[in-house]
């Protein structure tokens, strides 16, 4: 493994494996702060009824991002180009998904940046992979 990713798709991926790790733990710490980033009110201290299981949701997305997020720093280090190309029609699959729960009012208006930074991180991804791709079948 290396200490830094070797190609520019590897970027896109370690790139997107930080901020995922990032967003994790400040839901971790701070799940207020996420929900807020995500154009979510907060509930004040006190204020959540019984049987409202928000945090617990929160603590457990926020922990799978901060693991997804470890996952791609490593695939970037150990150049696993097969992984870069699964994740590029899972992230446009959630996108679509996070759009349309926009859309279909599921989600307030504020949430359609995860939506969006999951698909633009899914064409940079792909773009970086066939331009690598090019290169190699159409050396300069």
């Amino acid at each position: 493994m290396r200490r830094l990713p070797r190609s520019l798709s590897g970027w896109t991926i370690a790139v997107f494996g930080l901020l995922a790790a990032a967003l994790g733990v400040v839901g971790l710490v701070a799940p207020d702060a996420l929900l807020t980033v995500m154009g979510f009110e907060p509930v004040p201290d006190g204020g959540r009824a019984d049987g409202d299981h928000t945090l617990v949701f929160l603590t457990a997305s926020s922990m799978a991002a901060l693991n997804m997020g470890v996952y791609y720093v490593l695939a970037a280090l150990s150049d696993w180009q097969a992984f870069y190309r699964w994740t590029v029609p899972f992230r446009l699959l959630t996108c679509a998904v996070f759009t349309l729960a926009v859309a279909g009012g599921r989600a307030p208006a504020g949430f359609l940046g995860v939506g969006l930074w999951e698909g633009l991180g899914a064409v940079v991804t792909g773009a970086a992979l066939w331009y690598e791709r090019r290169r190699i079948t159409r050396p300069e």
